[in-house]
């Protein structure tokens, strides 16, 4: 049985640690940086017979913007619809039912987000960004 839970306190942060770091995107991040990441952010854990299977956060405002960051399902789970469970959990969450404007990066999952309404930009020239 699947359960997906934004309880913070059942996130195992050494194994959301273990996994960011050794992704594309988040080599370098130390672990007191991703349990900033976490304690700022809601975030949702799947897991499967209480062992942790993926992981996603939304920076937000819980009113007006919401911000998709750190979405994965680990590889031996993947395949079975669980990423497709997952965001449908956070794009539902109704702690983000009032927010009309949502964005995420991706190198790769572009087929996933787009099931869920995600595009290109419409008007990519209003959009600013700041890389340090």
């Amino acid at each position: 049985m699947i359960e997906i839970s934004t309880d913070k306190s059942k996130l195992p942060v050494e194994v959301i640690y273990q996994f960011i770091t050794n992704s594309y995107w988040g080599k370098g991040r130390t672990k007191e940086l991703v349990q900033t990441t976490i304690d700022n952010c809601l975030c949702f854990g799947m897991y499967k017979d209480d062992e942790l299977i993926g992981f996603g956060r939304v920076g937000t405002d819980y009113a007006i913007f919401a911000y998709i960051m750190d979405v994965f399902v680990f590889p031996e789970y993947r395949g079975k619809g669980y990423s497709k469970q997952l965001m449908e959990a956070i794009v539902n969450a109704e702690e983000l039912k009032e927010c009309k404007t949502w964005m995420l990066k991706t190198f790769d999952a572009h087929s996933l987000y787009q099931q869920f309404g995600f595009t290109a930009l419409k008007n990519p020239d209003i959009v600013m960004e700041r890389l340090l």
